[in-house]
């Protein structure tokens, strides 16, 4: 008895795939027309406000205008990380801003408020990006100690930097893609 083989449907796309297949990545230069919103939890500031020191530096020596009077860079402060989607979502939604930058740290504690904080907050910024197409970064830390946090706000290395990073590669990426 022979063996019965399957018509492969990767094997008919291959023959009628373009001869060029376009890339696109996201560039760390040319940021002097990207416009970034940033939404910062006010809670646990100890950790957030070294965040987003971390993620300015990294947008200044990239070429972005960070001084308090810029017109390219604006920092919303909000009472605590469950809050961050509500303003990202507003920042998003203006059509003011390329990409918006989330900071926050939640640790865990006795309680299962962490629990409700971290899902709420991950889903919150991910329905922000997919309704409004504004990229988002999810720069918020979820840690089991305030060390863990520390660790990654500036003691080992600056995850604001990271968030710096990405927003900056997320907004030329999505410049450079077709409509």
């Amino acid at each position: 008895m022979g063996a019965f083989l399957w018509p492969c449907p990767l094997r008919s796309l291959a023959t009628t795939r373009p001869s060029r297949v376009a890339t696109f990545e996201g560039r760390f230069t040319d940021a002097a027309a990207l416009r970034i919103g940033v939404v910062v939890a006010r809670f646990n500031d100890l950790v957030t406000t070294k965040l987003l020191s971390g993620c300015l530096d990294c947008l200044h020596r990239h070429g972005v205008d960070t001084a308090p009077e810029s017109t390219q860079l604006d920092v919303a402060w909000v009472p605590g990380s469950f809050e961050i989607p509500l303003v990202a979502q507003r920042l998003a939604a203006s059509g003011r801003y390329q990409v918006v930058i989330t900071l926050g740290a939640v640790i865990r504690g006795d309680t299962p408020h962490f629990d409700v904080v971290v899902a709420e907050v991950g889903k919150g910024v991910a329905a922000v990006a997919r309704d409004t197409g504004i990229p988002v970064i999810f720069g918020v830390l979820t840690t089991d100690t305030l060390q863990q946090a520390l660790e990654r706000a500036g003691i080992k290395s600056n995850l604001g930097w990271s968030y710096g990073l990405q927003a900056l590669e997320m907004g030329s990426l999505m410049a450079a893609l077709p409509a």
